[in-house]
């Protein structure tokens, strides 16, 4: 099997550009927004991004708080995938 143009490829994955490595992590949070706050589980993390575990992700909107016991942190939805959205954070 080719490797993505511009990824290497390891063992069986392929690994991606992202310019800050993502760790993988299973904190409970909350994503935050108009007084509502939806329980969430970040499943990954990097210093410009996150990975969130949701039961709904059509009800989260393009920008919102990401609350977890380490602190708050506003966010931009970047990507939908069923029950898993990635997040950017803003600065």
């Amino acid at each position: 099997m080719a490797a993505i143009a511009g990824s290497k490829r390891t063992g069986n994955r392929v690994d991606d550009n992202r310019r800050s490595p993502r760790h993988g992590v299973e904190e409970p949070a909350h994503v935050s927004f108009n007084g509502v706050s939806l329980g969430c589980l970040v499943v990954n993390l990097s210093e410009e991004g996150a990975a969130l575990e949701v039961e709904q992700a059509a009800y989260i909107p393009q920008r919102f708080r990401l609350v977890t016991s380490s602190g708050v942190r506003e966010c931009r939805l970047v990507w939908i995938k069923q029950t898993r959205i990635g997040v950017m954070f803003e600065i």
